[in-house]
């Protein structure tokens, strides 16, 4: 390997070949190899905690305790799993052998790909980097990372840290907006790993194709959450403020909308005002707790949306500061246009309803979503709205909770994504699983080869029980 060297250093230009020149030497098969990697990973982590936080400060306004579980927490939990359970991810699993092929054993090995292309977006930018790098490491693969130009200091810092610390034959960063992501997309990697939304996920793909490299897209959706009569109105007010008003909103498996049975509408925005109180006080712009919008851009996009519908809570703004407050907003239509597109911010409508049938009926003609929340005291109406809406994961009377879950995939389903990663899952994902017999020359039946004698009719009742 070559001396490890800054990020401003990287060459986009044959990234990709030279990862799989380094590849091509088998240094990434090794076990140890991969844990190296990891252990070195988490102490970039831990080391460079401070400097981290402060970046998504500046890029987010991200108070110290949500930035560190959502980006360097989750992160860490991932390299400590993989640490854990990689000798048993990685180790070859046997299969059945049918009669036709003894005698014989049949196994599935996973095996790296190669160069893996992983590009974050902006929202939660260490952690949307970084844990796809996780499983491509511990698969034994190389990745190039292209963190989002629209979080630059948390952008400048997880190049340092890869830079100082990782030979970039291995493991590098690009920084840049259009034209470096563009130059990347035009290399022949062997995997290709995307978040982002549904847009720049097509052209992801489509420059995937032309060098047929295999895809993930994380994307996202407007993630429905329902409320019914039944529901615990305060907890479930509590979680679903939480889950919408993490990050300002600005969260890809966030609540996109409620539909709140029209006999609880009154009761559920009182608990949800209750708990934006609790949270953040009676002014949340001066709460420590509240981040900011990432941008200006992105600040009047979503003050666009205000201005329909009563305002049930919030509804301030500062564009300096790019702060808008949590924002609860009634009596919204579908035609509103808050609902036509993901927010992806802290607003948040409420529809009531009447017909619960009736709006699972429309659900099931919109985009598949990335999340979907459902919250009732009825084991049965959970089911029957589990088992109406697809999507990439859901939960019952949380938000979140899909998510955090190590165990667990995550992933998109449809226009919200495919793929998914997290845990076993990522190693997957980032593993190709080749299938492997192997036979002894003796004895060599020759029923299979020509000139076939077997009568047709005879082969037909013996083919299933051969196989």
């Amino acid at each position: 390997m070559n001396a490890p060297e800054t990020a401003a250093a990287v060459d986009v230009d044959g990234l990709a070949a030279r990862q799989r020149r380094f590849f091509r030497t088998d240094a990434t098969r090794d076990l140890a190899f991969r844990k190296r990697q990891l252990r070195t990973l988490k102490d970039l982590l831990v080391r460079n905690e401070a400097a981290i936080l402060d970046a998504l400060k500046q890029d987010l306004g991200r108070p110290p305790s949500e930035a560190w579980t959502s980006e360097i927490g989750i992160v860490v939990t991932e390299i400590d799993t993989a640490l854990k359970r990689l000798d048993r991810w990685a180790r070859p699993k046997r299969v059945r052998t049918p009669f036709l092929l003894q005698p014989g054993s049949s196994r599935l090995v996973s095996e790296p790909f190669g160069s893996a292309l992983i590009i974050g977006t902006w929202n939660y930018p260490l952690q949307l980097v970084l844990a796809p790098a996780v499983a491509a490491l511990a698969a034994g693969n190389c990745a190039v990372l292209k963190p989002s130009e629209l979080s630059p200091a948390t952008s400048a810092v997880t190049a340092r840290m890869i830079g100082e610390a990782f030979d970039p034959d291995l493991l590098a960063v690009v920084e840049g907006g259009i034209e470096p992501t563009q130059a990347l997309l035009k290399q022949d990697f062997d995997y290709v790993f995307f978040t982002g939304g549904t847009r720049v996920g097509r052209i992801v793909m489509a420059a995937a194709a032309e060098h047929l490299a295999p895809v993930t897209l994380e994307l996202g959706g407007k993630n429905p959450c329902i409320v019914a009569a039944d529901a615990d109105m305060k907890t479930a007010a509590r979680r679903i403020a939480w889950g919408k008003f993490f990050n300002a909103g600005q969260t890809c498996i966030a609540p996109d909308f409620i539909l709140v049975e029209n006999s609880a509408q009154s009761a559920f925005h009182d608990a949800l005002k209750g708990a934006i109180t609790e949270f953040y006080g009676s002014d949340p712009a001066a709460s420590a707790d509240y981040a900011r919008i990432v941008n200006e851009h992105h600040f009047d996009r979503l003050g666009a949306l205000l201005g329909r519908g009563r305002t049930v809570a919030g509804g301030g703004t500062d564009r300096a500061a790019r702060y808008i407050a949590p924002t609860v907003i009634a009596d919204v239509t579908w035609d509103d246009p808050v609902m036509a597109d993901e927010i992806f911010g802290p607003i948040l409508p409420v529809i009531a309803y009447d017909d619960l049938d009736a709006e699972l009926a429309a659900l099931r003609n919109r985009p598949k979503p990335l999340a979907l929340y459902v919250f009732t005291a009825e084991k049965g109406r959970a089911d029957k709205v589990l088992a109406a809406i697809s999507s990439g994961g859901a939960a019952v009377n949380d938000v979140f909770a899909q998510m955090l879950n190590a165990e667990l995939p995550f992933g998109g389903v449809g226009a919200s994504g495919m793929g998914a990663y997290h845990g076993r899952a990522g190693f997957d994902t980032f593993s190709h699983r080749r299938a492997v017999v192997r036979r002894a020359t003796w004895p060599d039946v020759k029923l299979k080869y020509p000139p076939y004698k077997t009568p047709l009719a005879v082969l037909k009742r013996l083919l299933p029980w051969l196989m």
